[in-house]
């Protein structure tokens, strides 16, 4: 019989206690999110509605900052799917490729000048800093086994390739033209419709690691959630905008394409929002139910 570790000598009651300090540091982190915010749209904004765009992309560069810190604090991978982070990838590329050529899909206040477009740049190297961790520091750690979304037919590591090809299918047709310009206009529309899916395979992930009996590590579950509450508020602005985004022929078709995508993402998401904020409200870890065939 081995000798009882310090860990099998902390009560539950410690442990919740360990639990709660945990939710209520990373909530000092989201307040200090909002605050960031808040100055920044006191700073840079005009008041204009389109500032949800810049505060989307805040909230993403926020979950991919949360994410690499959560690497570092725990010196591992465990949890975070790479073919997720890829995706994001191929969100943020075609979406910068657009900004910066043209104006058309950018906020309309001051800070559709620069600061959307550093918040995305940072999220892009957020996502490609996490990958090159998950590639060297801590590629022992990272969960092939549970990353498995797209794992049929086709090698595993080609697996998002399900996720990208009808996507830049569906963007080179179904696009709109406020650029005027093929390549902006694809490529932003490319993001958009990419952005749909990409957490798709981290979701999967979760519902793979029965091991962890579906609890999820709360940097990781904050994480997630940025990313999510980011895609909400950019629904609500094309909600009211998705008339603008009219294709060649003057059709609005296509801005009700890119405003249903963004309500399938949220659909997507739907569970992992509710559980998330169970957990806000009780204080404890992310548990996410498991199914039996998961097991």
């Amino acid at each position: 019989m081995h000798s009882p570790s310090a860990y099998d000598k902390l009560s539950p009651r410690s442990t919740n206690l360990d639990l709660v300090r945990k939710y209520n540091s990373t909530l000092f982190l989201w307040a200090g999110f909002f605050t960031f915010a808040f100055g920044i749209y006191y700073k840079f904004s005009d008041g204009d509605f389109s500032f949800l765009m810049t505060y989307a992309a805040l909230a993403r560069t926020f979950g991919f900052a949360l994410l690499l810190v959560r690497m570092f604090i725990k010196k591992h991978a465990k949890g975070v799917s790479r073919k997720t982070l890829e995706l994001y990838v191929f969100v943020f590329l075609p979406r910068l490729v657009s900004i910066f050529r043209h104006e058309g899909y950018l906020p309309y206040d001051k800070s559709g000048d620069f600061i959307y477009h550093a918040a995305e740049g940072l999220s892009l190297v957020g996502a490609l800093l996490c990958l090159v961790f998950m590639h060297t520091s801590f590629a022992r750690s990272y969960q092939r086994d549970y990353d498995t979304f797209g794992n049929i037919y086709i090698p595993a590591r080609f697996g998002t390739l399900y996720m990208i090809v009808p996507c830049v299918v569906m963007a080179v047709l179904f696009h709109p033209t406020l650029n005027n310009d093929f390549i902006s206009d694809t490529t932003w529309t490319l993001s958009m419709y990419m952005e749909t899916c990409a957490i798709v395979p981290q979701l999967f992930m979760f519902q793979r690691s029965a091991v962890n009996k579906g609890v999820v590590e709360v940097l990781v579950s904050h994480s997630v959630f940025a990313l999510g509450f980011a895609r909400v508020l950019d629904m609500v602005f094309w909600l009211y905008s998705y008339h603008e985004l009219s294709d060649a022929a003057g059709s609005k078709s296509v801005g009700m394409l890119v405003l249903a995508t963004q309500f399938i993402h949220i659909a997507i998401m739907g569970d992992f929002f509710y559980y998330y904020f169970i957990s806000i409200k009780t204080g404890q870890a992310m548990q996410l139910p498991v199914s039996a065939s998961m097991v």
